[in-house]
This record gives structure tokens, C-alpha cells and sequence, in this order.
């Protein structure tokens, strides 16, 4: 069980950092910065990732600032490296996202090793994992669905381990269930999926196997309503936790009728 699971206040932990929401959103594929809001609004996040190579937060002084609509007072930034596809890239995008957030150390790490399926690069990552929590950082890492990966990023001092549950942007749901469940039963550190959900049923079902939370970002960007989307995530993953903590019935072959028979006189 990992290490949010056994918060006395069922608090998403991250790092020490207590959060209500287990949802995490991107900030990535909206239609403009105002559907951008109501969208993060509605998913009732307090953790949102921000591409620090594709999103202007401060860097660019003459164009919209993204923090101008997730004001940092609010919201949790999660500064990531996307479109990195080497620890060099990396570790340099992270050291960039601290200066330009005040010494800010909460990182989301991916090192991409394809642009076709978007796979990590999970050497690369390594390396640039070791060098940045070495650097003080807090990382969270995107990583395969490899249980002995994951437990190589936990001992290393990751803060969290995000598996994807299919490709990124791809919608397929939770491909990898038993992966996941190998990964969440050696966990020491949050672990929470990233990448592949779909719709609803999918961050349900992540939770319901134990994740830690979810991230999302296509999922409700791309949906033909992302605010009404960002609702019904946000109400998923509160069902699949608490299905998670109630614990399901056992599946049977068979039919168990719903009245016990004992005691009956005919």
C-alpha cells in the first residue's frame, strides 16, 4: 500500500503535502486560456502540470501569462519537462521552471524516447531523475508500467511514480491493469497514472485498483464538452476511491441469490 493510501484524512500526500483532490490536470489542447480555467476549475484540482517548453509562465514577457489563470496562491504548479528526450534537456528545463517559479522544487519528470508512441526513455530518465533529486527537487516521475523501474524511482527518492496506463493523448483506457496492481503492491511513494485515460469509467477504474490519483490532460481537453468532461472526472475519481475503500464484493462463477434462504418455511 502506498504512502497516501494511509493518510488518516484520506489527503492525497505528496512529499508531505496534503491534497483533497487525487485529480490532476494538464493545461495542454484547450481552445483558449478562458476554457482552460473553467475546465481546471470544474475538475476541482489543486495540482495542474505546466509544459514549461510549450507554456509561457513568465518567461515571455510580451505574450498571455498561463499563471495569470492558474494563479500559483490557488493552485499547485507542476512545472514538467515535456518534449525532452534526453536527461541533459531535463534537467535544464527543471532548473529553468525553479528559477522562474521562485525556487519552486515540485517537478513532473518525462523523458520521452519516441515521438511516434511517446514511450519514456527510461535510462535517460534514470539519469535524470538521480541528478535532479540529488539537486534538491521533488520528482514526479513518468515512468513504464515495469514494477522493478517503479521500485528503482521510489528508492532513488522520487516523491511519486506515474506509470501511463496507454499511450499519451491515446484515450485507450487502462491497458496494463495487472501491471499497475504489481506496481501499487511494492509501492513506497504515491503511485498515480499517467496517460491513457479516456473517459469517466477509466480514472474509476484507476482508482479502484489503488492509484493514488490520476493525471489527465487530453482526456478533457479533446472531449466535445472538456468543462462538463472535467466534472465528470472529478466525480469518477471520488467514486473509484471510495469503491476502492469499501472494498468490492468477490467475483463468482455463479449465481449467490441477493435474500439468504436460511430460515425460511417454504
Amino acid at each position: 500500500m502506498s504512502q497516501s493510501s494511509t493518510s488518516k484524512t484520506d489527503d492525497l500526500v505528496i512529499d508531505g503535502r496534503h491534497f483533497q483532490s487525487r485529480l490532476l490536470v494538464g493545461t495542454g489542447k484547450y481552445r483558449d486560456l478562458e476554457e482552460t480555467r473553467r475546465a481546471i476549475e470544474a475538475s476541482g484540482a489543486q495540482i495542474v502540470t505546466v509544459a514549461i517548453r510549450r507554456s509561457n509562465i513568465g518567461q515571455n514577457p510580451d505574450e498571455p501569462n498561463l499563471l495569470d489563470i492558474i494563479p500559483p496562491q490557488r493552485y499547485t504548479i507542476l512545472p514538467n519537462t515535456a518534449g525532452c528526450y534526453n536527461a541533459k534537456d531535463a534537467v535544464r528545463t527543471c532548473q529553468l521552471a525553479r528559477e522562474l517559479l521562485d525556487g519552486h522544487r515540485l517537478v513532473k519528470l518525462e523523458v520521452m524516447g519516441s515521438e511516434k508512441t511517446l514511450f519514456p526513455h527510461i535510462t535517460e530518465t534514470l539519469m535524470a531523475a538521480r541528478t535532479l533529486v540529488e539537486d534538491g527537487f521533488q520528482v514526479m516521475v513518468y515512468s513504464n508500467d515495469d514494477p522493478i523501474v517503479a521500485k528503482e524511482f521510489a528508492d532513488m527518492g522520487c516523491v511519486a511514480v506515474m506509470p501511463l496506463a496507454a499511450p499519451i493523448g491515446s484515450g485507450l483506457g487502462i491497458r496494463n491493469p495487472y501491471n499497475i496492481r504489481l506496481i501499487l503492491e511494492e509501492a513506497t511513494t504515491p503511485i498515480l497514472v499517467d496517460a491513457g485515460v479516456g473517459t469517466a469509467s477509466d480514472a474509476a477504474l484507476a482508482m479502484e485498483l489503488g492509484c493514488d490519483g490520476v493525471l489527465m490532460n487530453t482526456a478533457i481537453a479533446a472531449a466535445n464538452k472538456p468543462v462538463l468532461m472535467a466534472a465528470a472526472m472529478r466525480e469518477a475519481i471520488s467514486a473509484g476511491r471510495k469503491a476502492y475503500l469499501a472494498g468490492r464484493m468477490p467475483k463468482k462463477l455463479y449465481a449467490s441469490a441477493s435474500s439468504p434462504l436460511d430460515g425460511t418455511f417454504f
